[in-house]
């Protein structure tokens, strides 16, 4: 299943739930290196990606990406109920409400109690 010790080692992190590499600085803790590694920019500051169109920074290549959709004008993500595009999840969660009614951050236990009308 795992062609490399490494790959089955942080597949068992995952796991486990274990994150054996802290933050000095803060002391939050991440269950891969590379994780901690993109974490302490925050610290530094350090901002690698730039957008080639506007010279904006970004500490994560995740993050460069998204802003990118500004220029291209990306919409991947998509209302079913309206067909509406959004360039960001979050912002298609938000317009979801505007059918349903219901938040989507919150938690489903809650929605029930929530929704009901007292």
């Amino acid at each position: 299943m795992f062609s490399e010790k490494d790959s089955l080692k942080k597949h068992m992190l995952i796991l486990t739930g274990e994150k054996p590499y802290m933050c000095e600085i803060c002391k939050k803790s991440f269950n891969r290196k590379a994780h901690l590694n993109i974490h302490l920019r925050i610290h530094t500051g350090e901002k690698p990606y730039m957008c080639k169109v506007c010279d904006k920074t970004f500490s994560e290549n995740g993050s460069l990406s998204m802003h990118m959709r500004i220029h291209t004008g990306e919409k991947p993500y998509m209302c079913e109920m309206c067909k509406k595009k959004f360039s960001l999840m979050g912002n298609l969660k938000k317009h979801i409400y505007i059918h349903t009614g219901e938040k989507a951050h919150m938690p489903k236990v809650c929605k029930k109690t929530c929704s009901e009308k007292d």
